[in-house]
């Protein structure tokens, strides 16, 4: 008897310590390297770096046309946007909290943007993305 009371215990007592795993946003800038699938650095953001990534977002003209859109060399930039950013085109209507940046070696960066039920969606833009290239260390 005294062992089943001991057990129900012991049982109630881990119940009540479970604790509940929130997913929380990293707060910061992220580089993957593809090819060795593998982050290589991580830096916190800064607002410099969100604002570049939001004009990013505004200066999206196309959609990217390729059967195999994330190649197999080259690197990936993470940026959380804080707050998140609205954005409403021909082809997305949805708040996006990061962008990632997908930089092929010798293509044109774009972007991979998610919506609101996890769906991606890769972006051409039409800016320069210098200051990520300096601020990160990246090859030309």
């Amino acid at each position: 008897m005294v062992r089943k009371i001991l057990l129900s215990f012991v049982y109630i007592f881990f119940l009540l310590n479970l604790q509940t795993v929130n997913a929380q946003n990293s707060t910061n800038i992220e580089l993957l390297d593809i090819e060795k699938n593998k982050i290589t650095k991580t830096i916190p953001t800064n607002p410099e770096i969100q604002l570049e990534a939001e004009r990013m977002i505004k200066e999206i003209d196309d959609v990217v046309k390729k059967l195999k859109p994330v190649p197999d060399k080259g690197y990936m930039i993470k940026i959380p946007l804080e707050p998140s950013h609205r954005l409403e085109n021909k082809w997305m209507n949805a708040m996006i909290d990061e962008v990632i940046i997908i930089i092929a070696e010798n293509e044109k960066p774009y972007l991979l943007l998610f919506d609101d039920e996890n769906n991606p969606y890769f972006f051409t833009f039409d800016t320069t993305i210098d200051l990520l290239r300096n601020t990160l260390d990246l090859p030309q």
